[in-house]
């Protein structure tokens, strides 16, 4: 074995027809035709007007108000006009769209097999690019901030480790776009996405929604190279553990989906090769997810906490204003919030968790390997993601209640 080129025991995956960041399903051998039958549809579902994620296909009604939270919007407007000003018109007609534009939607956590939107970082001056950032760290919490660029270099990091695909795994191998125009009071936001990083950020007044954020990496730690020491998901893992193992017996069997990881063990519905276990991804944007697990309204004061801190460690990454409004959000409906786990809870063991409640959708997903060759979900190949249920993603709730009240005669797109 070759340690150089493996990562705990696994070698890379070559061959894969990914290049300068997009793939050509096309080419895909036969052995993995499985991943185009499973790939989303993004651009179709783009097109669909946005019902926003529910239980049974009904939209729970007045979940969200536009309100104050206290957030300073000036230094995020600051740098993205200073972004913008410092383009060429190409470019910015290549990054600029609508706020409620389509282009919000087409967005994938692997890589895009269509023309993707917006500018490329790596295609950019470096001083652009370092503008393009500044939008992102001033629209962000440093935990934020910090997390979507350690995912950006453990992409990178995985590029190091397999050596096949360098131009496609780099550090700023993302699209991004600007919705709307910067401002104080009217809303607008943007887009930063592409492998394992995906962040939609909604900006209106002193109010942010941050959702869809998806962040993933492969591995979560590098442990050699340019990238060597670099961690992503401690927080996330440790929290979603100490929260499985508070369950009591009769709690547990009612949380946990099914016990196993192993691929041979799970239903279908939890073994797609694709998304794994997750149901909020890319294109899912209108999914009907039922609640499944266990209710959260007869947990001890202990769990109730437990649940609220695993919580936090995604809503951190927001501002300190914004993060207390979702908090705020999510504790209004915690006796309506479900928790699911498949897999073990040992240290070392693979597994999900969901945390499901009509405004927060929360998973944690152990994957099989992609540019690894693992069989098997790991724990140091993770997905997350974190929505808004019921029309919130995108803002899109909060944007008509905005048109309604203050543009009555504009109206929003899908």
């Amino acid at each position: 074995m070759d340690e150089k080129t493996h990562y705990r025991g696994f070698g890379p995956v070559l061959g894969l027809p990914i290049q300068d960041g997009r793939a050509d399903l096309s080419a895909l051998p036969a052995h993995l035709q499985a991943i185009r039958e499973s790939f989303p549809p993004v651009l179709e579902k783009a097109k669909e007007p946005l019902v926003g994620i529910t239980t049974d296909g009904h939209v729970v009604p007045d979940l969200f108000a536009l309100q104050d939270t206290g957030w300073d919007p000036g230094p995020a407007k600051k740098a993205a006009t200073a972004f913008l000003d410092r383009l060429t018109p190409a470019q910015r007609e290549d990054v600029l769209f609508a706020v409620d534009a389509d282009e919000w939607r087409m967005w994938i956590n692997a890589f895009p097999n269509w023309d993707p939107h917006g500018l490329r970082l790596a295609d950019l001056e470096p001083a652009q690019r370092a503008r393009a950032l500044a939008i992102v760290e001033e629209s962000l919490s440093a935990t934020g901030f910090s997390d979507a660029r350690t995912a950006m270099k453990l992409n990178a990091a995985l590029g190091e480790l397999v050596d096949s695909y360098r131009d496609t795994l780099a550090e700023y191998a993302y699209f991004f776009a600007v919705f709307g125009t910067p401002s104080t009071t009217e809303p607008w936001g943007w887009q930063l996405w592409g492998h394992h990083l995906d962040m939609h950020c909604f900006i209106i007044g002193r109010q942010m929604v941050l959702t869809p954020t998806f962040l993933g990496a492969e591995p979560a730690e590098a442990d050699r190279g340019t990238h060597k020491g670099l961690r992503l998901f401690d927080e996330q893992r440790t929290a979603g553990l100490d929260l499985r193992r508070s369950l009591r017996p009769e709690q547990a069997r009612r949380a946990v989906l099914n016990p196993s990881m192993r691929v041979q063990d799970l239903p279908a519905e939890l073994a797609d090769p694709v998304n794994g276990r997750e149901r909020g991804g890319a294109a899912q944007d209108n999914r009907v997810i039922p609640y499944a697990g266990l209710p959260a309204g007869g947990l001890s004061h202990r769990q109730r906490e437990s649940l609220l801190h695993l919580v936090k460690t995604y809503a951190q990454r927001l501002p300190d204003g914004p993060a207390a409004a979702f908090m705020e959000g999510v504790e209004r409906h915690l006796d309506d919030t479900h928790i699911a786990w498949v897999g073990g809870s040992g240290n070392d063991d693979a597994f999900y968790y969901r945390i499901h409640s009509p405004v927060v959708l929360i998973e944690y997903d152990c994957h099989q390997g992609v540019f690894l060759d693992n069989d098997q979900p790991e724990p140091f190949h993770v997905h997350t993601i974190v929505r808004t249920p019921n029309g919130g993603d995108y803002g899109r709730d909060l944007l008509r209640r905005h048109l309604a009240h203050h543009h009555p005669q504009q109206r929003i797109g899908r």
